[in-house]
């Protein structure tokens, strides 16, 4: 007897409707890797925090796999948000997540570079670093 995966992907089969749970689905995973990278916590560290392996903590960053209300909810705790954040951001019934797909090239730098920022102890030092960033993104 077959049985289904419960995280497995969702065909679109219906008129597009079941697509839009793939688009949140890849939305919320954004988030959480998003998140992770933020708090400079590796997928390993992260699968270890919600009780699962390296692969399958990959699987839900890249939306291979939906995370289910009960996964969800065991990230939200390892990340310190709440289950909310995940979905922040997310326009209802926007199919284009355009914005969200042009921010992925720079994703990785600007989350390092906010992770690193409040790592800063120095409130002269944190002025100073916004200083040379507004200073270097004016063009002459």
């Amino acid at each position: 007897m077959n049985r289904l995966a419960i995280d497995a992907p969702i065909a679109v089969t219906d008129g597009g409707r079941r697509g839009r749970l793939q688009d949140i689905d890849r939305y919320v995973s954004s988030r959480i890797r998003q998140r992770r990278i933020m708090l400079g916590i590796t997928q390993q560290e992260m699968a270890d925090l919600i009780g699962v392996t390296y692969q399958q903590a990959h699987k839900y960053e890249k939306a291979v796999n939906r995370v289910s209300a009960g996964r969800l909810h065991q990230i939200a705790l390892a990340l310190g948000v709440g289950i909310s954040y995940f979905f922040q951001g997310a326009e209802p019934g926007d199919d284009s997540n355009s914005h969200e797909q042009r921010l992925i090239p720079q994703q990785r730098l600007l989350l390092e570079l906010a992770r690193n920022f409040t790592l800063v102890k120095s409130r002269k030092h944190q002025e100073a670093i916004c200083y040379l960033a507004r200073a270097l993104s004016h063009r002459d």
